[in-house]
């Protein structure tokens, strides 16, 4: 079909791995290509599937569908679905639509075969069944002693009340009042009350000289929703001394560092703000 080309190909050591290239873009016209690959790969009872997509220029909302509607019943099934090659601007919708949570992603492709080949599903063990207990034969039963029962010690003999001490019981007497003493007024505020202190903010010589961790902390800090492919081209600027990390480079920083969803850079940000 015209704007997307699709092929399948084999892969593992025993061949249990199958992989969906695709190239062009995947939209309402062209997702029933993939679909019609995905759906015969399922069918064929093959269930560990890498989509490759490093010639895919766009994906539409109707492509998103066709992995999210069969993740679940691949996943029954002991399979898996992974995502490779992404470019960066596919990448940044898949990160804002959050299906990274859903879906694994990988840089290339033998990194995706290398997690199937070292997660292979083994099938579950059977739970073994509870023994029955055993029963001694009858005649062979330990009679049961009887209890003997326990003797309490004997209570120490209580003091016999003499006339005109029930008045000294310090239980019985009454508590004289004390005079309640006049609350003081609470002291008055400072005149000059310390506000806490704002981080402060760095220079640009700062920021040039600062290592790729803490300038990539430090976007997150201004700004968690930005992505991946935003804080390359923030770090390729003079603000930052045009440091050159690519976006790959980018997204291992961020999974490096706990940051690479959208929730971490926010709370990493409001934690960022109350140092």
């Amino acid at each position: 079909m015209e704007g997307i080309q699709v092929s399948v190909q084999t892969a593992g050591s025993a061949g249990q791995i199958s992989i969906i290239k695709v190239g062009g873009y995947i939209d309402t016209t062209t997702s029933s290509e993939v679909e019609r690959a995905l759906n015969s790969l399922l069918k064929q009872g093959r269930f560990q599937i890498i989509i490759d997509l490093g010639n895919v220029d766009y994906i539409s909302s109707a492509g998103w569908g066709i992995f999210i509607s069969e993740i679940k019943a691949i996943r029954e099934n002991n399979g898996d679905l992974k995502l490779v090659q992404m470019i960066p601007d596919v990448y940044e919708i898949f990160e804002l639509l959050e299906f990274h949570h859903i879906l694994d992603v990988y840089d290339t492709v033998p990194a995706a075969i290398n997690k199937f080949e070292e997660s292979q599903y083994v099938e579950m063990v059977p739970k073994t069944e509870a023994q029955p207990q055993r029963v001694q034969p009858y005649g062979g039963e330990q009679q049961q002693q009887p209890q003997q029962p326990q003797q309490q010690p004997p209570r120490p003999p209580q003091p016999t009340p003499t006339p005109g001490n029930y008045n000294n019981n310090p239980f019985q007497q009454q508590q004289q009042q004390q005079p309640s003493r006049p609350t003081p007024p609470p002291p008055p505020p400072p005149t000059n009350p310390q506000q806490p202190q704002q981080p402060k903010r760095p220079n640009i010589l700062d920021l040039v000289n600062m290592s790729v961790e803490n300038k990539i902390k430090y976007l997150v800090a201004q700004n968690p929703n930005m992505g991946a492919y935003k804080i390359n081209k923030r770090l390729n600027s003079a603000d930052f001394g045009f440091t050159k990390v690519g976006w790959f480079g980018v997204r291992s920083w961020l999974s490096k560092l706990g940051l690479n969803s959208r929730q971490n850079r926010r709370r990493f940000a409001a934690n960022y703000r109350n140092m």
